[in-house]
């Protein structure tokens, strides 16, 4: 209540006025927000990256999860490679982007080698892809240890049952694991999709405060506006983010609440 609902109630309340003497505006600044052309850029590609990210992790790390899962105890070494991500500071994987993105990095100084013609990788729309990448990486064992909690707790004389039914393994992947997933896929998802906002400390710290349009989300989109003071616009964008998330998650809740009505 102190540190998160009456911040956002004056946050909720400054949406709808100025920004230094808080004069009631109503909603001008929801007008002036949609009429910047920088939101409506940092929108599109946060939408952009949460299309493209979330359902790429989730699948990826739901097959990992079973390949894993399948290898039992030999595969331990496995595991604790995809959680390595997890444990790397920001300025690592930083410092990993610039070596080999780098108009003169590693990527480039291989690309001559074979007679390719070198660039900014950071400044094309490879920076989206890259950014997608980085992503991915440092949250896919995160996925991948609830995705084996998840399975871990789907008993194994279900399994049996419809093998002697003469059930294969896409029949059991389809009928029995995914069917016992949804909770956690509920929960996967909802997570992955909070993760992925802070993706922007790697992106800020490697192109600073203006990006390559590709790769110009929200949040470097509030961060510029926090240097300019202009809280009324940061305000208001926030309210729209937040609505838009619990939008999401309440939609997420219902469509699991349905599928276990039905089960």
């Amino acid at each position: 209540m102190v540190f998160v609902f009456f911040p956002f109630l004056d946050v909720l309340c400054q949406s709808f006025q100025g920004p230094v003497l808080r004069e009631w505006r109503g909603i001008e600044n929801y007008r002036i927000l949609f009429e910047t052309s920088a939101f409506r850029l940092a929108a599109m590609n946060t939408l952009r990256f949460t299309a493209v990210c979330i359902p790429v992790l989730v699948v990826l790390s739901l097959l990992l999860a079973i390949v894993l899962q399948n290898i039992g105890t030999s595969g331990r070494i496995f595991k604790s490679a995809f959680l390595v991500p997890m444990a790397v500071p920001v300025a690592s994987v930083v410092l990993f982007w610039r070596v080999m993105f780098h108009e003169k990095g590693l990527l480039n100084a291989l690309l001559a080698k074979l007679g390719g013609i070198s660039k900014d990788w950071m400044n094309t729309g490879t920076a989206f892809w890259i950014l997608v990448g980085s992503y991915i990486w440092k949250n896919l064992g995160y996925d991948i240890v609830l995705w084996m909690a998840g399975l871990m707790g789907i008993p194994s004389a279900i399994y049996e049952a419809a093998r002697v039914d003469g059930a294969g393994h896409f029949q059991c992947f389809l009928h029995i694991t995914l069917p016992n997933l949804k909770p956690m896929f509920y929960t996967i998802t909802v997570l992955s999709f909070l993760n992925s906002f802070k993706v922007f400390r790697e992106g800020y710290l490697v192109a600073g405060d203006y990006p390559h349009e590709s790769m110009y989300l929200l949040q470097h989109l509030f961060n510029n506006w926090f240097g300019k003071l202009e809280f009324d616009k940061i305000a208001s964008a926030a309210v729209l983010v937040v609505l838009v998330i619990t939008c999401l998650i309440l939609l997420l809740k219902r469509i699991w609440e349905q599928e276990g009505k039905h089960r």
